[in-house]
């Protein structure tokens, strides 16, 4: 096999700027649904079971069906009706975020449960609200619990971000599909995706492992 190393240097600055996108997506989706998370987990906890409804019914139906579905809807029906707009970019972070927020919130919510529940009376016999108690005291413990599966989520993130290239929004997989499209090569424009995918993911690990270690020993 003759492996096309010029077709891929001729894509390299396309690559370069897929891959930037593609991190801005995924930085964006997880800071927006990590917002939405907190308020949807801490929802699906409410003692009214009637007010958590709305909470599960969200978590259910993200988690419940196909991201590429969502990200269909939401650039071709939801954007345009509501936002009367039709930009492939804006409609990813939205879908995006949207799906990795009905995912965060089950961390917070398994988070903020596996903290026994003898830390909330304690701090609500020292006169705290229970929205200063979680804010002040929970919270803070059970972030630290949170850590490694909100990584997980965001290795996620960045691998999902590539059915954005559905919408044609210009990130790396995109120009992958165009390069695939322009030369009609099976292996140079998926094996280059690929392997920047996997160094992303890799580098991320990385970090997220090192970060577990320093807080493990403080």
């Amino acid at each position: 096999m003759d492996f096309r190393w010029d077709i891929i240097a001729e894509y390299a600055p396309f690559f370069l700027k897929g891959t930037l996108l593609t991190i801005g997506l995924s930085v964006a989706s997880i800071l927006i649904g990590t917002v939405l998370g907190l308020f949807i987990g801490l929802g699906k906890m409410m003692r009214n079971k009637l007010y958590a409804l709305p909470f599960k019914w969200y978590i259910n139906f993200f988690r419940g069906t196909p991201l590429m579905v969502q990200i269909l809807l939401v650039h071709f029906a939801v954007v345009p009706s509501f936002l009367g707009t039709t930009n492939a970019i804006f409609a990813a972070i939205i879908a995006l975020s949207l799906n990795s927020a009905a995912y965060v919130a089950e961390i917070f919510r398994a988070g903020i449960q596996s903290i026994d529940r003898g830390q909330m009376e304690a701090a609500r016999s020292l006169g705290m609200t229970h929205g200063q108690a979680m804010r002040n005291v929970i919270l803070p413990q059970a972030f630290k619990r949170m850590i490694p599966p909100l990584g997980n989520e965001f290795i996620v993130l960045i691998k999902d971000s590539s059915l954005a290239a559905l919408i044609a929004a210009p990130e790396l997989m995109y120009w992958g599909r165009a390069m695939q499209g322009q030369y009609m090569l099976p292996w140079e424009p998926y094996l280059t995706a690929a392997v920047i995918y996997l160094v992303l993911t890799l580098s991320l690990s990385f970090l997220l492992n090192h970060l577990e270690r320093r807080l493990a020993t403080e």
